[in-house]
């Protein structure tokens, strides 16, 4: 039997855990949920407050008993799922399907896995959540219900096989508004007329001291026909300093839509490679644990302390004028984002990517790049923009207005890390 017992998700993160421990303490999986709705029928009763009747998954028996062989009347439990609705779901579950509701039991919690977050949160463990709980359950009645109920329908009345759901549904009909929005629409014809010079292109912007509105092709080779009467001739020019400030640090929505314009990852790829980062099992010299924290968070604050490592970082890798005197603080959008989570970041950033990449794989270390690079970025000094305006008249009777736009870099700031 196990003096301390603690229970996570998966075995990749007992792995990781079990190297900050002593012999006193035993760290196993429950390999996610143990308890779900049943499969052969609703589930819930609608009439009853939509009480759900849970059982025990049939490929998680066995799980369940192996982990009862490990609890005797002393062992000390530790629930050690992740900090959101899910995790704070499996541990709820894990004190039913495990006998444990009637005896103490302590819930820790981590952003990121390393020894000193791992010891921190055995110090200062709490009592499960019951309205992060509530908020899971309620969220997979409400998928148990528009599936169980819907896709049935669909089957009849169009396809076998289709299925209906919470998220799916609505967004399939979002699809299909839009749709009849772009069939409904009457293409207008209108014509664009650009100039080419040797180092940059012209739009016509005005005719005649009028927002240009070329409608046909009629209409465009009078413009060309009065263009080649006579020169271009620059009236203006106006350029104006401006700064381009960093992006917030990643976010899970973030980190999936970079992924996907940067690296060209699916969601599903980006979010199986970023837990891996973050449940670490990496064979890197002098160092052991996760390279980045929770994966599954709406919130862009970064801890006191990696803003304080981000400015050695940045002052040591790019020099002090890239960095701030103050920390740059975001916030969150989103009104119900979780404050006592962190954004996405590395762990540890003078773990340089190059420093791990011969001990991650190709997707782990550009994954660990973007994280890296981003975080950084975040807490750089702005790029200082030239943006130049140049307006040309032309035309026979210098009636068209043609407008160039470009800018230079003159101070990189934070581009030097992140583009």
């Amino acid at each position: 039997m196990a003096k301390n017992l603690i229970i996570v998700e998966s075995p990749a993160k007992a792995r990781t855990i079990s190297k900050f421990l002593g012999k006193d303490y035993t760290v196993t999986a429950s390999m996610g949920h143990v308890r779900d709705l049943p499969s052969s029928k609703l589930g819930f009763d609608p009439e009853n407050g939509f009480a759900p009747d849970y059982e025990i998954s049939k490929n998680k028996k066995k799980t369940v008993s192996e982990l009862k062989k490990q609890i005797d009347k002393d062992t000390i439990v530790y629930l050690a799922t992740d900090e959101d609705r899910e995790g704070e779901a499996i541990s709820w579950h894990l004190l039913a399907a495990l006998g444990l509701k009637k005896r103490p039991v302590k819930r820790i919690v981590f952003h990121e896995i390393t020894k000193p977050a791992i010891l921190n949160a055995l110090k200062n463990p709490r009592e499960v959540d019951q309205q992060l709980v509530d908020a899971q359950q309620a969220r997979r009645i409400l998928d148990r219900a528009v599936g169980y109920e819907l896709s049935p329908l669909l089957w009849k009345k169009i396809k076998p096989g289709l299925s209906a759901g919470r998220v799916q549904s609505v967004s399939v009909y979002i699809l299909v508004e839009r749709e009849r929005e772009i069939r409904k629409f009457i293409p207008e014809e209108y014509w664009r007329i650009r100039a080419d010079f040797s180092d940059f292109t012209s739009e016509l912007k005005k005719l005649a001291g009028k927002p240009a509105k070329v409608v046909n092709e009629k209409g465009a080779l009078e413009i060309e026909a009065s263009v080649k009467q006579g020169d271009f001739v620059v009236n203006e020019v106006e350029e104006r300093m401006t700064n381009r400030k960093p992006g917030a640090p990643f976010t899970t929505s973030t980190i999936q839509q970079e992924a996907s314009v940067k690296l060209g990852y699916s969601v599903k790829r980006t979010m199986v490679v970023a837990q891996q980062l973050y449940e670490g099992n990496f064979e890197i010299p002098d160092y052991s644990g996760g390279l980045i924290t929770y994966m599954r968070t709406d919130s862009v604050v970064l801890a006191e302390q990696a803003l304080t490592q981000a400015q050695e970082v940045i002052s040591a890798e790019y020099g002090i004028k890239f960095g701030l005197k103050e920390p740059r603080n975001f916030k969150n959008r989103t009104a119900n984002a979780q404050e006592a989570h962190e954004a996405i970041r590395p762990v540890d950033l003078s773990l340089k990517p190059s420093t791990v990449q011969a001990h991650l794989s190709s997707d782990q270390f550009r994954l660990y790049s973007l994280v890296w690079k981003r975080t950084l970025a975040s807490q750089m000094a702005p790029a200082e923009i030239a943006r130049t305006t140049l307006k040309i008249v032309a035309g026979a009777k210098k009636e068209c207005l043609f407008v160039a736009k470009g800018q230079r870099v003159v101070f990189p700031g934070f581009l030097q890390a992140y583009t």
